[in-house]
């Protein structure tokens, strides 16, 4: 009878080391904090950062534009070219073909 308990006791100790191991385990790869985690973070780092530069180039070209329209500096070519597409001008030796 001694024996046995003897063994018990080994048995629940690496029972319960194992159980936490396997718990430490599953948390640092699915976890919250986890490898999993880390990884679909980084692509969304990755995807918001192009999304950002592709943000700041739209805001460039349309700080160029509004700066080629304003009243310091004024773009001709680039009036007459909003006049045609936004009011549908044309000049009055041209010929428009539909």
């Amino acid at each position: 009878m001694q024996q046995k308990n003897r063994a018990v006791g080994p048995l629940i100790f690496f029972s319960i080391a194992f159980v936490l191991a396997a718990y430490f385990t599953f948390a640092a790869v699915q976890g919250s904090y986890g490898i999993f985690k880390r990884v679909q973070i980084t692509a969304e780092i990755e995807d918001m950062t192009q999304k950002r530069d592709a943000l700041r180039a739209e805001v460039e070209q349309i700080a160029n534009l509004t700066h080629r329209l304003s009243d310091n500096y004024l773009d001709l070519d680039l009036l007459d070219q909003q006049a045609r597409e936004i009011l549908g001008l044309v000049r009055p030796d041209e010929v428009v073909i539909r």
